[in-house]
Protein backbone atom coordinates (compact mmCIF):
# COMPACT_ATOMS: atom_id res chain seq x y z
CA UNK A 1 0.00 0.00 0.00
CA UNK A 2 1.30 3.41 -0.91
CA UNK A 3 2.20 5.68 1.99
CA UNK A 4 0.44 8.58 0.23
CA UNK A 5 -2.86 7.34 1.69
CA UNK A 6 -2.46 8.83 5.16
CA UNK A 7 -1.37 12.38 4.26
CA UNK A 8 -3.85 12.49 1.40
CA UNK A 9 -6.78 11.61 3.66
CA UNK A 10 -5.54 14.08 6.22
CA UNK A 11 -5.95 16.77 3.59
CA UNK A 12 -9.26 15.52 2.24
CA UNK A 13 -11.06 14.89 5.50
CA UNK A 14 -9.69 17.54 7.82
CA UNK A 15 -8.65 20.59 5.86
CA UNK A 16 -10.37 20.70 2.49
CA UNK A 17 -11.81 24.23 2.97
CA UNK A 18 -8.39 25.57 3.99
CA UNK A 19 -6.06 23.33 2.01
CA UNK A 20 -2.52 24.12 3.09
CA UNK A 21 -0.91 23.85 -0.33
CA UNK A 22 -1.37 26.83 -2.59
CA UNK A 23 -1.08 25.04 -5.88
CA UNK A 24 -2.95 26.28 -8.90
CA UNK A 25 -6.42 24.77 -8.94
CA UNK A 26 -7.52 22.63 -11.85
CA UNK A 27 -9.80 24.58 -14.15
CA UNK A 28 -13.23 23.17 -14.88
CA UNK A 29 -14.11 23.04 -18.56
CA UNK A 30 -17.35 24.98 -18.27
CA UNK A 31 -18.47 28.50 -19.07
CA UNK A 32 -18.55 30.75 -16.04
CA UNK A 33 -20.70 33.83 -15.54
CA UNK A 34 -20.65 36.26 -12.62
CA UNK A 35 -22.93 35.25 -9.77
CA UNK A 36 -25.52 37.58 -8.29
CA UNK A 37 -24.49 36.33 -4.86
CA UNK A 38 -21.55 37.50 -2.78
CA UNK A 39 -19.08 35.04 -1.28
CA UNK A 40 -20.62 35.71 2.15
CA UNK A 41 -24.10 34.87 0.87
CA UNK A 42 -22.88 31.59 -0.68
CA UNK A 43 -21.18 30.56 2.57
CA UNK A 44 -24.13 31.68 4.72
CA UNK A 45 -26.46 29.60 2.52
CA UNK A 46 -24.09 26.64 2.97
CA UNK A 47 -24.14 26.94 6.76
CA UNK A 48 -27.93 27.22 6.68
CA UNK A 49 -28.22 24.13 4.45
CA UNK A 50 -26.00 22.17 6.87
CA UNK A 51 -28.33 22.98 9.76
CA UNK A 52 -27.43 26.50 10.86
CA UNK A 53 -24.18 28.15 11.92
CA UNK A 54 -25.13 28.22 15.61
CA UNK A 55 -25.73 24.46 15.64
CA UNK A 56 -22.49 23.84 13.74
CA UNK A 57 -20.50 25.91 16.23
CA UNK A 58 -22.15 24.03 19.13
CA UNK A 59 -20.39 20.85 18.00
CA UNK A 60 -17.39 20.51 20.31
CA UNK A 61 -16.46 16.92 19.44
CA UNK A 62 -17.32 14.38 16.79
CA UNK A 63 -16.67 10.70 16.10
CA UNK A 64 -16.99 9.48 12.51
CA UNK A 65 -16.85 5.93 11.20
CA UNK A 66 -16.02 5.51 7.50
CA UNK A 67 -15.47 2.75 5.00
CA UNK A 68 -12.94 3.56 2.25
CA UNK A 69 -12.55 1.70 -1.03
CA UNK A 70 -9.13 2.22 -2.64
CA UNK A 71 -6.86 0.14 -4.86
CA UNK A 72 -9.23 -2.82 -4.63
CA UNK A 73 -9.09 -2.80 -0.83
CA UNK A 74 -11.63 -1.86 1.81
CA UNK A 75 -10.37 0.21 4.72
CA UNK A 76 -12.30 0.99 7.89
CA UNK A 77 -11.55 4.31 9.56
CA UNK A 78 -12.60 5.91 12.84
CA UNK A 79 -11.85 9.59 13.36
CA UNK A 80 -12.20 11.51 16.61
CA UNK A 81 -12.09 15.31 16.67
CA UNK A 82 -12.30 17.77 19.53
CA UNK A 83 -11.52 21.43 19.03
CA UNK A 84 -8.52 21.50 16.70
CA UNK A 85 -7.35 18.04 17.76
CA UNK A 86 -7.93 14.86 15.78
CA UNK A 87 -7.02 11.21 15.72
CA UNK A 88 -7.78 8.90 12.83
CA UNK A 89 -7.22 5.15 12.89
CA UNK A 90 -7.41 3.24 9.60
CA UNK A 91 -7.51 -0.58 9.58
CA UNK A 92 -6.75 -2.72 6.53
CA UNK A 93 -5.57 -6.31 6.13
CA UNK A 94 -4.81 -6.62 9.85
CA UNK A 95 -2.70 -3.48 9.98
CA UNK A 96 -3.45 -0.09 11.48
CA UNK A 97 -2.49 3.35 10.23
CA UNK A 98 -2.75 6.30 12.59
CA UNK A 99 -2.74 10.04 12.09
CA UNK A 100 -2.86 12.31 15.11
CA UNK A 101 -2.72 16.02 15.86
CA UNK A 102 -2.77 17.11 19.52
CA UNK A 103 -3.37 20.80 18.84
CA UNK A 104 0.32 21.65 18.59
CA UNK A 105 2.03 18.80 16.73
CA UNK A 106 1.22 15.46 15.21
CA UNK A 107 2.33 12.46 13.22
CA UNK A 108 1.44 9.80 10.66
CA UNK A 109 2.20 6.19 11.62
CA UNK A 110 2.09 3.35 9.11
CA UNK A 111 3.72 -0.10 9.09
CA UNK A 112 5.82 0.79 12.13
CA UNK A 113 7.11 4.02 10.61
CA UNK A 114 6.20 7.31 12.26
CA UNK A 115 6.49 10.61 10.39
CA UNK A 116 5.90 14.05 11.87
CA UNK A 117 3.25 16.20 10.24
CA UNK A 118 5.14 18.71 8.05
CA UNK A 119 5.71 22.09 9.66
CA UNK A 120 3.95 23.91 6.80
CA UNK A 121 0.70 22.06 7.67
CA UNK A 122 0.66 22.94 11.38
CA UNK A 123 -0.63 26.52 11.12
CA UNK A 124 -3.76 25.46 9.21
CA UNK A 125 -4.36 22.44 11.45
CA UNK A 126 -4.28 24.70 14.52
CA UNK A 127 -7.22 26.64 13.03
CA UNK A 128 -9.30 23.48 12.51
CA UNK A 129 -12.69 22.85 14.13
CA UNK A 130 -14.72 19.66 14.59
CA UNK A 131 -16.96 20.80 11.71
CA UNK A 132 -14.53 21.52 8.89
CA UNK A 133 -17.15 23.53 6.96
CA UNK A 134 -16.65 26.36 9.47
CA UNK A 135 -13.20 26.93 7.97
CA UNK A 136 -14.85 28.73 5.06
CA UNK A 137 -14.32 32.48 5.34
CA UNK A 138 -15.84 34.87 2.80
CA UNK A 139 -12.78 37.14 3.11
CA UNK A 140 -10.72 34.48 1.31
CA UNK A 141 -12.81 34.64 -1.86
CA UNK A 142 -12.91 37.62 -4.18
CA UNK A 143 -14.55 35.88 -7.12
CA UNK A 144 -17.99 34.23 -7.29
CA UNK A 145 -19.21 32.71 -10.54
CA UNK A 146 -22.00 30.43 -11.73
CA UNK A 147 -21.00 27.31 -13.66
CA UNK A 148 -22.92 24.33 -15.00
CA UNK A 149 -21.92 20.75 -14.21
CA UNK A 150 -24.01 17.88 -15.56
CA UNK A 151 -26.81 20.30 -16.37
CA UNK A 152 -27.02 21.87 -12.91
CA UNK A 153 -26.03 25.36 -11.77
CA UNK A 154 -23.37 25.79 -9.10
CA UNK A 155 -22.15 28.90 -7.31
CA UNK A 156 -18.37 28.68 -7.43
CA UNK A 157 -15.99 30.30 -4.96
CA UNK A 158 -12.43 30.62 -6.23
CA UNK A 159 -9.20 31.51 -4.49
CA UNK A 160 -5.51 30.61 -4.70
CA UNK A 161 -6.39 27.52 -2.64
CA UNK A 162 -8.88 26.04 -5.07
CA UNK A 163 -12.42 26.11 -6.46
CA UNK A 164 -15.48 25.17 -4.43
CA UNK A 165 -18.79 24.31 -6.12
CA UNK A 166 -22.02 24.88 -4.16
CA UNK A 167 -25.34 23.57 -5.48
CA UNK A 168 -27.37 26.65 -6.43
CA UNK A 169 -30.61 24.87 -5.48
CA UNK A 170 -29.66 23.35 -2.12
CA UNK A 171 -26.72 25.51 -1.02
CA UNK A 172 -24.67 22.40 -0.18
CA UNK A 173 -21.03 21.91 -1.18
CA UNK A 174 -20.81 19.51 -4.13
CA UNK A 175 -17.24 19.58 -5.41
CA UNK A 176 -13.83 20.82 -4.31
CA UNK A 177 -10.90 21.19 -6.71
CA UNK A 178 -7.75 22.09 -4.77
CA UNK A 179 -4.04 21.45 -4.70
CA UNK A 180 -4.38 18.36 -2.51
CA UNK A 181 -6.91 16.71 -4.83
CA UNK A 182 -10.50 16.75 -6.07
CA UNK A 183 -13.44 15.81 -3.85
CA UNK A 184 -17.05 15.23 -4.91
CA UNK A 185 -19.81 14.84 -2.31
CA UNK A 186 -22.28 12.37 -3.81
CA UNK A 187 -24.80 12.45 -0.95
CA UNK A 188 -25.45 13.81 2.53
CA UNK A 189 -26.89 12.28 5.71
CA UNK A 190 -28.73 13.93 8.63
CA UNK A 191 -27.48 13.49 12.21
CA UNK A 192 -29.06 15.45 15.08
CA UNK A 193 -30.41 18.00 12.62
CA UNK A 194 -27.07 18.58 10.87
CA UNK A 195 -25.99 17.50 7.39
CA UNK A 196 -22.80 15.46 6.90
CA UNK A 197 -21.29 13.97 3.72
CA UNK A 198 -22.57 10.39 3.42
CA UNK A 199 -20.60 9.36 0.35
CA UNK A 200 -17.58 11.07 -1.18
CA UNK A 201 -15.42 10.37 -4.21
CA UNK A 202 -11.87 11.70 -3.80
CA UNK A 203 -8.95 11.78 -6.19
CA UNK A 204 -5.37 12.83 -5.49
CA UNK A 205 -1.82 11.59 -5.55
CA UNK A 206 -2.73 9.25 -8.40
CA UNK A 207 -5.42 7.53 -6.32
CA UNK A 208 -9.18 7.36 -6.58
CA UNK A 209 -11.03 6.69 -3.35
CA UNK A 210 -14.68 6.17 -2.42
CA UNK A 211 -15.50 7.14 1.17
CA UNK A 212 -18.78 6.15 2.83
CA UNK A 213 -19.78 7.39 6.28
CA UNK A 214 -21.46 4.71 8.39
CA UNK A 215 -21.85 6.56 11.70
CA UNK A 216 -21.51 10.04 13.20
CA UNK A 217 -21.64 10.78 16.95
CA UNK A 218 -21.79 14.39 18.11
CA UNK A 219 -20.56 15.77 21.47
CA UNK A 220 -19.97 12.34 23.00
CA UNK A 221 -17.26 9.68 23.21
CA UNK A 222 -14.18 11.95 22.95
CA UNK A 223 -11.79 13.12 25.71
CA UNK A 224 -8.35 14.76 25.83
CA UNK A 225 -6.87 11.34 26.54
CA UNK A 226 -7.66 10.30 22.96
CA UNK A 227 -4.98 12.67 21.64
CA UNK A 228 -2.05 11.64 23.86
Amino acid sequence: MKKIIIPFFCAVLFSVPAAAQKKEAVSAKTEAVKSKLTAKEVIDNYFKALGGKDKLEAVKSIVTDNTLSVQGMEITMTTKKMGNKFKSVQSVMGQQMVQLFDGEKGYFEQMGNKTDIPADKIADLKKAKPIEALAFDAANFQNVTVEKLDGKDYNVLSSDKGKFYFDAATGLLYKTMAGEGNVTVKSYMTVDGLQFPAEVDAEGGGQKVNIKTTKVVINSGVTDADFK
